[in-house]
């Protein structure tokens, strides 16, 4: 897609933010930052529709390099667009202690990760709670619809989700056109939910490129059906991320009463 109609793209995405917001008499946009290229991209598509957009940075006890992307995100933002507004929200404390409570129960390394989300989660939703607002998701197609990679009722709680029906690699190129700071743009990606600062890949074993692939695959089959070593590898990956985490994907079940 040509550079002009990436543009095309943040305009049209932004304006369905807007007409979103208009229709159901919302105040404000709120996004948490990261320090990623999904958050950055979806909280400056925020910012273009001139609403009030507040971004939050959470740390819990974060990786110094990320908590450092995430400021210098939000003060690039804060300096191109008088409508938002920041803040920090060290979150490290109140985790510690319910960490420290949960691990009487042998509670495991994921679920205590989770537990972070989920504690942004609730932070965000006081925010918009107390502005009239709406929290924005910052998921892509991938991570959303393709190998469920989110915490349910975590970064996957969210009101609307803008960026959700794109690719990684398009995620990508919005951020170039929309000139996002280089460092994020070369960032790894890392969902920070981990002392050790691992990466999407390192958790996932595929790269998002690879994972797109498997996405298209399965969508749109091609005729060679001879797959060499590593995509049948990266195949076997993503059915197995989508079958485990298909109860994100899907609507929660509900038992139908038959009156």
């Amino acid at each position: 897609m040509p550079l002009h109609d990436w543009n095309s793209l943040v305009q049209d995405i932004s304006n369905w933010i807007l007409k979103y917001v208009e229709k159901n008499n919302i105040s404000t946009l709120v996004v948490g930052v990261s320090g990623g290229i999904d958050s950055a991209v979806t909280s400056t598509l925020c910012a273009k529709t001139g609403l009030r957009t507040v971004v939050v940075n959470m740390p819990i006890n974060q990786d110094i390099s990320q908590y450092n992307l995430s400021n210098q995100h939000i003060n690039w933002l804060t300096s191109k667009w008088s409508n938002v507004e920041s803040h920090i929200i060290d979150l490290s404390e109140s985790y510690d202690i319910l960490s420290t409570k949960l691990t009487e129960y042998n509670v495991s390394e994921l679920s205590l990760a989770n537990t972070r989300a989920r504690l942004r989660m609730s932070t965000l939703y006081a925010l918009a709670g107390s502005t009239n607002g709406i929290v924005v998701g910052t998921g892509n197609k991938v991570e959303d619809f393709g190998v469920g990679f989110f915490t349910k009722y975590g970064d996957g709680g969210v009101d609307i989700s803008p960026i959700a029906d794109l690719y990684k690699s398009e995620v990508y190129s919005l951020a170039k056109s929309l000139q996002i700071i280089q460092s994020i743009q070369d960032a790894l990606p890392t969902d920070g939910l981990w002392n050790d600062g691992r990466t999407d890949e390192d958790q996932i074993g595929a790269t998002y490129e690879e994972l797109e692939w498997a996405m298209n695959e399965i969508e749109n089959p091609s005729l060679e059906k001879q797959l060499n070593e590593r995509l049948a590898e990266v195949m076997k990956i993503y059915l197995k991320f989508n079958r485990m985490n298909s109860h994100k994907m899907k609507p929660i079940p509900i038992f139908k009463f038959n009156r």
